[in-house]
């Protein structure tokens, strides 16, 4: 298997050069298509009564979504433009209300190898920008790969960290990345805290590491103790350690809503991720 076909999201024409450029460089290291889908969200509330011009409101909220869609759709070409060479590429724009986002992103995003997008969180960000990183990870069954906000450039990985946890989410995020794993130079395994009587506590993240050599990859495994209060604090720091440049981790073992509200590793990590993280659920 090999990422063929890439997909973004661009959400606003002002985040169209930041989203695109570090995009299109891994479409042509992997030289894959890229599509683009250009969003215009219209946030009226359906459901809601507008008293008194209702009608007015939801046809300036809509004439205004469909605006923001051509403007992020020419942004996106004159950044796809002004960034690629001889890559193979294409744009499309849509209009959608927020609590439709998530079919019409997971359509786009069903028929991607590979979906890239900027962090969902951070200042400035938007609620679509969350919406549209669930939607690609829950409903549409590709692998995400989250770019940290100061992500300019992505080449492929030379070193790898996997946080392993034994979870079904671990595993359909380590079989997504077997493209990535396979061309890095060492891939390492970090487990942290491996329960005592659990089913690999003989030897935790052996069976991984054995089923990723058999792929050819270079792996070795770390085990970590949870000397951090939150393990995506410890994640980050091996990374850091091993001077790693992508982590690969499944996504929500717990729900979103318990995620939203008391916080979880998912959640953590795509807030403060220092490097390209590619998630799976």
């Amino acid at each position: 298997m090999s990422y063929k076909s890439l997909t973004t999201v661009v959400t606003s024409a002002d985040e169209a050069q930041a989203t695109i450029a570090p995009v299109v460089r891994l479409a042509d290291a992997l030289d894959a298509h890229l599509d683009v889908l250009a969003l215009g969200v219209d946030r009226t509330q359906v459901g809601y009564a507008y008293i008194g011009g209702g009608s007015v409101i939801l046809q300036a909220a809509l004439d205004q979504a469909e605006a923001e869609a051509r403007a992020a759709e020419s942004a996106a070409r004159a950044a796809l433009e002004e960034y690629s060479s001889d890559q193979r590429w294409s744009v499309e724009s849509a209009v959608a209300q927020l609590g439709a986002l998530s079919d019409l992103v997971s359509l786009k995003a069903r028929f991607a190898d590979l979906v890239v997008l900027p962090p969902p969180y951070g200042k400035g960000k938007s609620a679509e920008a969350e919406a549209v990183v669930e939607a690609a990870l829950f409903e549409s069954q590709a692998p995400v790969l989250v770019l940290p906000e100061t992500t300019r450039e992505v080449a492929m990985p030379q070193r790898v960290v996997i946080g392993w946890n034994q979870s079904r989410e671990a595993m359909v995020a380590v079989r997504r990345a077997l493209p990535f794993l396979k061309g890095a130079q060492l891939v390492n395994i970090a487990i942290i805290d491996p329960p005592q009587h659990g089913p690999e506590r003989s030897d935790p993240g052996g069976a991984l590491c054995q089923m990723l050599v058999r792929h050819g990859v270079k792996a070795e495994v770390s085990v970590l103790a949870r000397t951090m209060p939150r393990i995506s604090d410890v994640l980050n720091r091996h990374v850091r350690d091993i001077d790693a440049d992508m982590l690969v981790m499944g996504a929500y073992g717990h729900s979103r809503f318990r995620e939203a509200i008391l916080g979880g590793a998912t959640r953590n990590m795509l807030e403060h991720a220092e490097v390209p993280v590619l998630m799976a659920h």
